[in-house]
């Protein structure tokens, strides 16, 4: 698979008394068996081949879950965010509610005419601005570009990263309609 064959994602907005909650979603297909896009979903060691350190995650249900993301340049605000396993069954979902980044949902199933592909349903809910979820399509899309490449042996080598596809991809979706 190739860094285009990730669909855009989408995106909804209910506004509220407490601000705006934007749930976004990703649809993929992956020519990987769920087992493979579990443990990079939901792992302590695969997170980081294409998202952020997990220390800890703790794999069951209200277990801690820490993300360090490891394409910031620097320590701040939103890098390190803390929370709780909000939903986990093994190889099918995992759903990790955290600080800044909402609820953040991975559904995983077999591809209906491929049993060694897998399905990869993802949500993230979260309150914030219109320009919050903007970055959040990009940035997501971005990594999940990072997850087909680990997915196929090629981990992200984060001392190379630079916003530059990030920025991108923004501009994709604020001309998106």
């Amino acid at each position: 698979m190739t860094t285009e064959a990730i669909p855009h994602g989408t995106s909804e907005t209910r506004e509220g008394a407490d601000g705006d909650t934007h749930v976004l979603h990703f649809v993929m297909h992956l020519p990987h068996p769920v087992v493979n896009v579990w443990v990079a979903v939901a792992t302590p060691e695969g997170l980081p081949q294409w998202l952020a350190a997990a220390d800890p995650l703790e794999p069951h249900l209200d277990g801690r879950v820490t993300l360090r993301w490891l394409n910031a340049p620097a320590e701040g605000e939103g890098t390190v965010v803390s929370g709780r396993v909000t939903a986990w069954d093994r190889e099918a979902v995992a759903e990790y509610t955290v600080e800044l980044h909402g609820r953040i949902r991975f559904h995983m199933e077999p591809a209906p005419a491929d049993s060694l592909a897998t399905v990869l349903r993802f949500t993230n809910e979260f309150t914030g601005t219109d320009e919050q979820r903007l970055d959040n399509l990009a940035g997501w899309h971005q990594h999940f570009e990072y997850l087909d490449a680990a997915l196929d042996g090629r981990p992200m080598d984060w001392s190379g990263w630079t916003p530059d596809r990030f920025r991108q991809l923004r501009d994709e979706y604020v001309s998106r309609p």
